[in-house]
């Protein structure tokens, strides 16, 4: 799993090997985490859904998207205060990228993902989280060399 050094931020430069080449997003919240898909190639991404559970639940259907879109890696968004400071959600996305690189065995690579949700609503996105984990993921893939 690609891991910050700094606990306020996520690197911003994640290195990313290149027979990576596509990916699945994944903004995380407690009760819906919303999902897209993208590569490298394109370098664009796809909104394709929320997935609206909790706990165990929770990556029984992310296991199921998994197995339709058969990523080579996973992004999580990553939230912070405007500041940069991390909080409770920071926390906890942090949490999350961690079960899903130990339950599924894929590298994960976190996101700043400060103001996606609501950049989503600005654009008039009807399901606002699948569309932050469509710019989390088109963020990522703008980054790669």
């Amino acid at each position: 799993m690609n891991t910050p050094t700094d606990s306020s931020s996520v690197d911003p430069q994640p290195v990313v090997p290149p027979q990576l080449q596509t990916f699945m997003a994944l903004d995380f919240g407690l009760k819906r985490t919303g999902f897209a898909v993208g590569n490298r190639i394109l370098r664009t991404a796809q909104p394709q859904g929320t997935i609206a559970a909790e706990g165990k639940a929770r990556f029984e259907k992310v296991a199921q998207q998994l197995k339709t879109w058969q990523p080579d890696a996973l992004v999580v968004g990553v939230p912070f205060h405007p500041d940069g400071a991390a909080h409770d959600n920071t926390v906890r996305a942090r949490k999350f990228a961690r079960q899903l690189h130990g339950r599924f065995n894929l590298p994960v690579f976190e996101v700043d993902e400060r103001y996606t949700t609501t950049e989503a609503h600005s654009m008039g996105a009807v399901d606002a989280d699948a569309a932050a984990a469509c710019i989390i993921l088109e963020q990522f893939l703008r980054s790669l060399p």
